[in-house]
């Protein structure tokens, strides 16, 4: 079996996990986040339904994908999935209620997002919101089902859009490239410029003690 061939045969194999997920509890949708560990910006979550007949070559967790097969996957996924939604969590939230919380919000969001109500949900990780239907963890489900791995890429396209539109207002810290996690530079532009809007301020309190503290930017 060639290269090629195995990846088409560990994707057919994530469609037929969530035909299976169907057999037994109907309607289900797939559920995962992007964003948890950044320094900066909103957390996002997809929802996506499909259907049986539905097969895209290439899903996979979002990860493991080169940015265009992502934006190409986000358009395919997005005329095929019977419903999907896309959905996020505000800094100030993930301020006022810690970053697992905020995640759970913007799940529920994606989730009551949908244009049809699944019967279950199949949620990526081991944690599990509270979610107005039947809800089952899958350890490193986007690699398992397909759903799954499709919300893992809606999820991290419209973040990582989201993260260029900050680098347009922010442009000293890179968060094209470095998403808003805490690289040499990001760390480098936070001495020298503060601390933006944008920024998750709990999530530098090791890096300010470390520095004595960051001024505020502008």
């Amino acid at each position: 079996m060639s290269r090629l061939e195995k990846k088409r045969a560990e994707c057919e194999a994530r469609f037929g996990f969530d035909i299976i997920k169907r057999r037994e509890y109907g309607c289900i949708c797939g559920i995962d986040e992007a964003g948890r560990g950044p320094w900066v910006g909103r957390v996002y979550a997809a929802a996506v339904v499909f259907d049986d007949d539905v097969f895209i070559d290439g899903i996979n967790d979002s990860k493991k994908l080169s940015e265009t097969r992502r934006e190409e996957l986000y358009r395919e996924i997005t005329e095929k999935a019977v419903t999907y939604c896309v959905a996020f969590a505000e800094v100030e939230e993930i301020e006022k209620l810690n970053i697992l919380q905020a995640t759970f919000l913007a799940m529920n969001r994606a989730f009551k997002g949908l244009e049809i109500i699944p019967s279950a949900a199949l949620v990526d990780g081991n944690r599990q919101p509270l979610l107005s239907c039947q809800a089952e963890t899958v350890i490193k489900g986007d690699s398992v089902s397909a759903s799954i791995g499709a919300a893992s890429i809606l999820a991290k396209v419209s973040r990582d859009r989201y993260m260029k539109e900050l680098d347009k207002i922010y442009p000293e810290f890179g968060f094209s490239s470095n998403k808003g996690y805490g690289t040499a530079q990001h760390i480098a532009a936070l001495r020298e410029y503060g601390v933006t809007p944008v920024h998750r301020r709990s999530f530098l309190k090791k890096q300010e003690e470390k520095d004595g503290g960051f001024k505020i930017y502008g």
